[in-house]
């Protein structure tokens, strides 16, 4: 094999999980960053807050010289709200503001103006003030400086974004009266003045933020006998329902007192301090509400991958142990093995010196004495073709060839071959003492053209190689029984499976078209009307990968190969018969199962990994551990099964992690440079084949 795969796959796939996990972030904080809102900071030293701030009034101006506070004027209110716009209370304060003819001033955090950027230009067309009131409302005065200006700037954005309107009003977080500012404090007025804006503290809290009475509300938010105030009330941050009952009230009983309401500025009488907001910053903020309202949806995006994912492998969990069950009974009186029947195997070999006369010898020792092995040489670099002649049997021939790929071996192959049923095994592979018998015998039947075997893993020391047993039995043995019940079974494994000739020939022999041969063949004599059956008393212990790097390089070339494959045979969906069910049954469940699903699931680790490291959800706890209980239960089925031993199910539980993760990178990574537009090939190093067919993106 050529690799031919541009770098390029592992950036998408590195950019669409980090831009996943910042929309998670971003959501996070959207949804549960900003709380019930109150003056709940310590108020710690002032001895450097200057006397002019301290004792003067709530709207502090120290972008010149010396700091001015500007009080209110007698007999004047501003009411202020923090920490909106909120979709449930805004609305119902606006409703209370407008059949009161009161203007009000709204302190609006950044993120809650991204999720309604309507309910802040509502206010503004009901002749409201807006301020701001921080982005994720941070407390400034502890916030690095950093912290501060990235705050304000991406406040700012969002109201231009929204209303193509900018303001100097600020009011911090955790924010008091002029005479609770303490040093922390000033520090954070001075820094955010050096950014030109005013703060804008209050003189009345009504402490609507704590749980009370709306009476409670009114009585705190009445200023002395004749004083002006700023009161500070909320609109967002918990449940206002008694700020909005005590809005009307509050309003009522001022007026009735002589008070007069205005915005804040006028209260001060400071000119208006918005403005028409720069063009650029009109676009920024426009381009971050949509990226926040898109973040928004990430969550329940993600909640229902979730669930999903959940429901679909549980499904497949459920009818994998179900269609076990129901083959067992099926097959239990299978045909007879005969062992006199002819048969011809061809072995394609390429650098298998160290197997390849085990592989011939337990051929030989299978106990069908009318057998032609035929071993194809594909150009091996070693001693392949001599090692395989070390086999002093009339019944061996070895071939050699320059190298053309695995198709072209096969295919030599079966032209050499003396008789009409071929089995085909590579090269690493042992097959178990009358298991040629038992595969040939369901030739019996002339509907069959193909008959599959069951792989076993043959080294089993190490992790890798035994998670690979696992997955052997687990999901390649219980799909196969699957796929053998549906009536059409879409792969014959290379290591060990079974053609009549005829069949064969009618789809004109094995194909070079894809990297997965086996399966492409299987699917093409599915198509041409010849069944493909599943036959697992028919064992061979074939060698897996036992490094990280072997093992990706063949889930690759597999992962890739089907996706060619399901591709090139798509249009068995509309026809009839074999093909039909291949079609409509088979396809649906590779795709879903061995294409989708891996894909997805990269997403829902990270989604599981980022609730756990932030504490959102437990969610994916407990399913990940549902999961493992019901994997380890399979798990133990499918060994038994296969009469298997079950002391490796301790393994299960990482095998579903880290062994699955990596298995779901490879399918990414195939999808990617499908969609990239280049993959790996069968690859002769002096004439270059045709190209693979190609894989549409929406593949």
């Amino acid at each position: 094999m050529r690799g031919v795969t541009p770098r390029g796959h592992w950036w998408v796939l590195a950019c669409v999980l980090t831009v996943f996990l910042l929309a998670l972030f971003l959501a996070t904080s959207v949804l549960h960053g900003v709380g019930s809102a109150g003056t709940t900071q310590s108020q710690g030293p002032d001895d450097l807050v200057p006397g002019a701030v301290a004792g003067g009034g709530p709207v502090v101006d120290a972008r010149g010289g010396a700091p001015v506070g500007s009080a209110v004027r007698p007999g004047t209110v501003a009411l202020t709200f923090d920490d909106g716009p909120d979709p449930a209370w805004t609305p119902e304060v606006l409703r209370v503001l407008a059949a009161k003819q009161v203007p009000a001033t709204f302190f609006v955090i950044g993120e809650h103006v991204a999720e309604q950027p309507d309910l802040v230009r509502a206010e503004l067309a009901a002749g409201h003030e807006v301020g701001l009131h921080t982005f994720t409302h941070a407390d400034l005065s502890a916030a690095p400086v950093w912290q501060v200006q990235l705050e304000l700037a991406a406040s700012r954005a969002v109201l231009a974004g929204a209303t193509g309107r900018s303001t100097t009003l600020l009011r911090p977080p955790y924010s008091s009266t002029p005479d609770a500012v303490s040093n922390r404090d000033w520090q954070a007025v001075r820094r955010t003045a050096a950014l030109g804006y005013l703060t804008v503290l209050s003189t009345q809290d009504s402490l609507d933020w704590e749980a009370g009475r709306a009476e409670d509300i009114v009585s705190q938010a009445v200023p002395p006998q004749g004083q002006g105030a700023v009161v500070l009330m909320h609109d967002g941050g918990g449940d206002r329902s008694r700020t909005v009952a005590a809005l009307g009230r509050y309003i009522d009983t001022l007026k009735e007192r002589g008070y007069r309401f205005t915005t804040l500025t006028e209260a001060v009488g400071l000119p208006p301090q918005t403005a028409p907001a720069p063009r650029l910053d009109r676009w920024y903020g426009a381009a971050l509400i949509a990226l926040l309202q898109g973040a928004v949806a990430v969550p329940t995006a993600t909640a229902w991958l979730l669930a999903a994912v959940a429901v679909l492998t549980a499904g497949r969990l459920l009818l994998l142990a179900a269609a076990a069950a129901a083959h067992r009974r099926r097959t239990a009186g299978r045909a007879r093995p005969d062992p006199g029947l002819p048969v011809s195997v061809v072995v394609p070999a390429y650098n298998e010196q160290e197997t390849i006369v085990a592989c011939v010898r337990a051929l030989l020792a299978g106990g069908c004495p009318d057998i032609d092995v035929v071993v194809v040489d594909d150009g091996s670099g070693d001693g392949t073709a001599a090692a395989a002649r070390t086999v002093a049997d009339p019944r061996v021939r070895v071939l050699t060839q320059p190298n053309r790929g695995k198709p072209a071996a096969l295919n030599a192959g079966v032209a050499h071959a003396a008789h009409d049923l071929i089995l085909m095994v590579d090269a690493d592979t042992v097959l178990a003492p009358g298991a040629v018998a038992r595969l040939i015998a369901d030739f019996a039947d002339p509907s069959v053209g193909a008959v599959a075997g069951n792989t076993k893993v043959a080294n089993r020391t190490g992790l890798l190689p035994l998670w690979q047993h696992l997955e052997y039995v687990m999901s390649f043995g219980l799909e196969r029984r699957l796929f053998d019940l549906l009536g059409a079974s879409p792969t014959v494994p290379g290591a060990i499976g079974a053609f009549r000739r005829q069949a064969l020939e009618s789809c004109g022999g094995i194909s070079a078209d894809t990297l997965a041969e086996d399966t492409d063949i299987a699917m093409a004599l599915c198509r041409a009307g010849w069944r493909v059956v599943y036959r697992s008393d028919a064992h061979a212990a074939t060698h897996v990968p036992t490094t990280v790097r072997a093992l990706w390089h063949q889930r690759y070339r597999w992962a890739y190969g089907t996706l060619q494959s399901v591709w090139k045979h798509r249009r068995a969906v509309k026809e009839p018969g074999a093909a039909g069910r291949l079609g409509r049954r088979t396809l649906p469940y590779l795709v879903l199962f061995q294409l989708v699903l891996p894909l997805a699931a990269p997403a829902v680790d990270a989604a599981a990994l980022y609730g756990l490291a932030f504490r959102t959800t437990t969610a994916p706890v407990y399913t990940w551990a549902a999961f493992s209980l019901a994997q380890l239960a399979l798990a133990a089925y499918a060994l038994r099964q296969d009469r298997e031993s079950l002391r490796h199910l301790w393994l299960v539980p990482l095998q579903q992690t880290l062994y699955r993760a990596a298995l779901c990178l490879v399918t990414a990574h195939a999808l990617v440079s499908a969609a990239l537009g280049a993959g790996p090939q069968w690859q002769n190093p002096t004439t270059a084949p045709a190209e693979p067919p190609a894989v549409p993106a929406a593949v």
